[in-house]
């Protein structure tokens, strides 16, 4: 008789303990996987990432959101709804003001340091309609992004990530 009541509380914590996990995983964090280079040199393929599905959207978070049925996309937030994005001679300009894109630097001197003095990123204007954000992956040359897809939906975006947890030794919180 006791050993039949250890087993129930034993399934009883199971229980408890997996239902946690699925409320955490579908209400406040997930786990993702980098796939591709299109946000080199900030994030690499294969990267592990934590994606936190609570708070507002900010210009410059990284997301994670559903570009199809079958591929979950990262970019970085360039425009949020009803801003007009510009980039004129590889500037960024929102709603007419200049914004500084530091984590582009690294970027910028690999491809300097090989004699590439090109664009990083090509001319462009476009307005963020309402209920939608325009987003870019750091690899401006090789990245599907807004540019490309259009913007994205608010109710397509799963969440925001900066935390990288795999592999062990690309451990690190980014900042924007």
């Amino acid at each position: 008789m006791a050993n039949r009541k250890e087993v129930w509380e034993w399934m009883k914590s199971i229980g408890v303990a997996l239902a946690i996990v699925v409320v955490v995983r579908a209400f406040l964090f997930t786990p993702v996987v980098v796939e591709g280079a299109s946000m080199m040199p900030t994030l690499h393929n294969n990267e592990r990432m934590m994606v936190n599905k609570i708070g507002d959207l900010e210009r410059f978070d990284i997301v994670v959101f559903h570009a199809n049925e079958e591929e979950n996309y990262i970019k970085r937030i360039i425009g949020l709804p009803g801003d007009k994005v510009e980039y004129k001679n590889d500037k960024l300009y929102v709603n007419g003001k200049d914004y500084e894109e530091e984590y582009l630097d690294e970027y910028k001197k690999e491809l300097r340091a090989s004699g590439d003095n090109g664009p990083l990123t090509s001319d462009f204007t476009f307005t963020v309609p309402k209920n939608n954000i325009f987003v870019m992956g750091d690899n401006r040359r090789k990245s599907m992004d807004s540019r490309h897809i259009g913007p994205v939906s608010m109710d397509k975006v799963i969440g925001k990530t900066n935390i990288v947890f795999w592999p062990i030794q690309d451990v690190k919180i980014l900042d924007k």
